[in-house]
C-alpha cells in the first residue's frame, strides 16, 4: 500500500479531553492502537482527480447542493472551527474560519498547489491524510483517481424502483421535484446500458431485461454493494404485494401518465424486495440512507428504521445483508435493536462529521456493548460547500470517529467491561475488521 510521507492522524490528536466533569482523557494505549489502524471507510462520495474534479457531478445521484435552504447543523456552517484544523492538515493553510472572499481565494490557491503536486493521485493522497486504506465510493460511476484498489464502487439502484411516470411523485415537494428528474436521467442511463430506450411492456420483461442485467453488470464492473437513497423519495414502509397483482399494475400503467399513487407504491414495494433478493444472490450488501436527511422537506418519520423490520424478517431476504448508513439518527436505539437481525449492520457515516466525538461516543459505546461485529467505520466524505469539500469532510469525520471510538473504549475499559486486549480487538473491528468480513475483502 502506498503511504504518504506524513500522516495527519497522530496519537496526540486522539488524546481528546472532554469539557465537563464526567469526561475523561482517552487511554494512551487505546489511542496508540486506534491511530495505527488503516481504516476501511464504508461510505463516502469521493470526487474525481484534478482537473476533472471541477466538473464531476457523479459523486451523487441526488446531490443536495441545489435544494431549498435548510437550518444547517453547526458542523456544516462556514465558521465551524474544525475547518481550520482540516485546512492546515491538508494544505498547510493556517487561516481560521470563517473566510471572506480573499480568504477563499487563498484557500483555493493552497488547494491548487497540492492538487498540482499530486495530480491523478490526489484522491489517494486524501485517504492517506486520514489513514484510510480503502474507501467505498458511493458514485454513479467511477473514474480518474477514484479507482480500485483504494476505492471500491457502490452504485445507486433507486432509479430501478420508478419505471413509470414520476410526475405525480415529483409534485410532493420541491425537493422531490428535483430528485425525480435526476432519477429519470439515471434510469435512462441504465436502460441504454441494456440496449432499450423505454421500460418493457411487462413486469417479467422489465425484471429480466433491465433490473437483473443492471445489477449483474454493476457487479461485474466491480460493485461491492448497492445503494438506496430511497428515503429522499418515499418512506420505508415497504409492503409485500403478490406478484400477480403487481404484474397487472405494471401492465396497466406502463407508458401512461400519472399512475395511481397507491398502485404505484405497490409496484415499488415489490421491486424493492426483488432488487434486495437479487443483491443477496450476487453477494452485494444493500446500503440504505437511514438518518434524518438534507433539505427542508425530508421526511424524518419516514426514515424510522423500524419500518424496515418486515424486510429483515423476510426469510426470502436472509441471504441479503443490509447496511443502515449514518447510524439511524435520531433513531439511535431503534437501530441498535435491529442489529439482532442476523443480516443487519450499521455505519457511523455523517454522524462522524456532524456530531461531536463525545456525543457520538455515547451511543457508539452502547452499540459496541450490544453487537460489536455489526458496527462499521465511515465518514460520508462529500463536497458539501466551497469551504467543506470532500477532503475536509473526510478528514474531520475521520478525526471525530477515531476520537469517539477512543472515548467509548476507554469508558468500557475503565468500567471493567473489556480487557485492554479486547479494546484493541474492538478498535480494529470497527475501523476495518467488520468491513473485511462483510465484503470478504
Amino acid at each position: 500500500m502506498k503511504k504518504a510521507p506524513r500522516i495527519a492522524i497522530t496519537v496526540a490528536s486522539l488524546l481528546w479531553i472532554t469539557h465537563s466533569g464526567v469526561g475523561q482523557q482517552i487511554d494512551p494505549g487505546i489511542a496508540h492502537r486506534i491511530a495505527a489502524i488503516w481504516a476501511i471507510d464504508n461510505h463516502a462520495h469521493p470526487v474525481l482527480a484534478p482537473p476533472l474534479d471541477t466538473t464531476d457531478r457523479k459523486f451523487d445521484a441526488l446531490p443536495v447542493s441545489s435544494l431549498e435552504p435548510q437550518s444547517d447543523p453547526v458542523a456544516l456552517r462556514p465558521d465551524f472551527p474544525l475547518l481550520g484544523a482540516a485546512w492546515k492538515a491538508l494544505y498547510g493553510f493556517d487561516t481560521p474560519p470563517p473566510l471572506n472572499a480573499v480568504g477563499i481565494k487563498h484557500l483555493n490557491e493552497a488547494r491548487a498547489r497540492v492538487k498540482a503536486q499530486q495530480g491523478e493521485h490526489y484522491p489517494e493522497w486524501v485517504l492517506d491524510r486520514a489513514k484510510i486504506g480503502t474507501m467505498l465510493a458511493n458514485r454513479v460511476a467511477m473514474g480518474s483517481g477514484v479507482e480500485p484498489p483504494r476505492f471500491r464502487w457502490v452504485p445507486y439502484v433507486d432509479a430501478l424502483l420508478f419505471p413509470l411516470d414520476n410526475s405525480g411523485m415529483a409534485s410532493a415537494s420541491p425537493d422531490r421535484k428535483q430528485f425525480f428528474a435526476l432519477e429519470d436521467i439515471v434510469l435512462q442511463r441504465y436502460l441504454k446500458k441494456v440496449g432499450v430506450s423505454t421500460p418493457p411492456t411487462t413486469l417479467d420483461e422489465y425484471l429480466k431485461q433491465v433490473v437483473t442485467p443492471t445489477l449483474e453488470r454493476q457487479r461485474a464492473s466491480g460493485a461491492v454493494a448497492e445503494k438506496f437513497e430511497v428515503a429522499y423519495l418515499r418512506s420505508f414502509d415497504f409492503t409485500d404485494p403478490p406478484r400477480a397483482k403487481v404484474e397487472r399494475i405494471y401492465a396497466k400503467w406502463i407508458g401512461r401518465d400519472r399512475p395511481d399513487a397507491a398502485e404505484y407504491k405497490l409496484l415499488q414495494d415489490f421491486l424493492f424486495r426483488y432488487i434486495a433478493k437479487e443483491c443477496g444472490r450476487l453477494g452485494m450488501p444493500v446500503h440504505l440512507h437511514a438518518m434524518a436527511g438534507a433539505g427542508s422537506y425530508f421526511s424524518v418519520s419516514g426514515v424510522n428504521p423500524l419500518l424496515l423490520e418486515p424486510l429483515f424478517n423476510d426469510p426470502r431476504l436472509r441471504k441479503t445483508n443490509f447496511v443502515l448508513l449514518h447510524g439511524g439518527w435520531p433513531y439511535i436505539r431503534e437501530i441498535q435493536a435491529l442489529l439482532q437481525k442476523p443480516n443487519v449492520y450499521l455505519d457511523i457515516s455523517q454522524q462522524s462529521l456532524v456530531m461531536t466525538p463525545r456525543t457520538q461516543a455515547q451511543w457508539l459505546r452502547e452499540w459496541l456493548e450490544w453487537e460489536p461485529e455489526k458496527v462499521l467505520f465511515a465518514t460520508d466524505g462529500y463536497p458539501y460547500s466551497e469551504e467543506l469539500g470532500w477532503p475536509e469532510s473526510t478528514w474531520i469525520a475521520n478525526r471525530n470517529a477515531r476520537q469517539a471510538l477512543g472515548i467509548a473504549l476507554t469508558g468500557m475499559l475503565q468500567d471493567g467491561e473489556i480487557s485492554r486486549k479486547r479494546a484493541g480487538e474492538l478498535a480494529r473491528m470497527v475501523l476495518r475488521g467488520n468491513a473485511e468480513a462483510l465484503y470478504k475483502f
